[in-house]
């Protein structure tokens, strides 16, 4: 058996060597050929001018997964806004998903449920799911189904101008929180 564990130890330290030096090679190499302002503050104008820079806690987060508070979200916010009159049964941010409660206005034997699911974070059209059944109930035996209706196109649309509008006014709250820099000039 102590053979084995000879032979095996060395192994595996060459193939740890390996993988640690193999590693090496994805680090960036720099570019000397370019100049660098040796000025600090020119250099930090241009880059300032260039939207080059450091942003700690207003940068975008675009389709990669990172999902803002449901408070912050333009989407789920609208969703939850355009749906207010209807009881809700399963509200999940984090799945992403909104489920009301069966709804009618006046005949009690015919209801509607609608359910969201959204799909991503940016207000696009193809970033929700509208789901809308209809339930029919005739002599307590009901049936439900599916309605393909213009009326998920209506609720659709209606979410996306209120997240439009939503998400006008949290950017121009960003931006006046954003302290303006002004560099002397030289």
């Amino acid at each position: 058996m102590k053979p084995i564990f000879k032979f095996i130890k060395p192994v595996l330290v060459m193939f740890c060597i390996s993988i640690i030096l193999s590693g090496c090679d994805l680090l960036k190499k720099p570019d000397f050929s370019k100049t660098v302002e040796p000025n600090a503050q020119k250099r930090a104008r241009e880059n300032a001018k260039a939207g080059k820079g450091m942003q700690l806690f207003g940068g975008e987060n675009k389709g990669n997964g990172n999902f803002l508070f449901a408070s912050a979200n333009p989407m789920w916010k609208a969703s939850l806004d355009t749906l207010n009159f209807v009881p809700l049964s399963n509200v999940d941010y984090s799945g992403g998903i909104i489920i009301t409660d069966w709804y009618s206005e006046t005949n009690f034997d015919e209801a509607i449920k609608v359910s969201i699911r959204f799909l991503s974070n940016e207000i696009r059209a193809d970033g929700l799911l509208i789901n809308l059944h209809k339930r029919t109930c005739q002599n307590n035996k009901c049936t439900v189904r599916e309605l393909k209706s213009d009326l998920v196109f209506d609720i659709r649309d209606k979410i996306l101008k209120k997240a439009a509008i939503y998400k006008r006014e949290q950017d121009s709250k960003i931006k006046k929180k954003r302290s303006k820099r002004a560099y002397p000039q030289d």
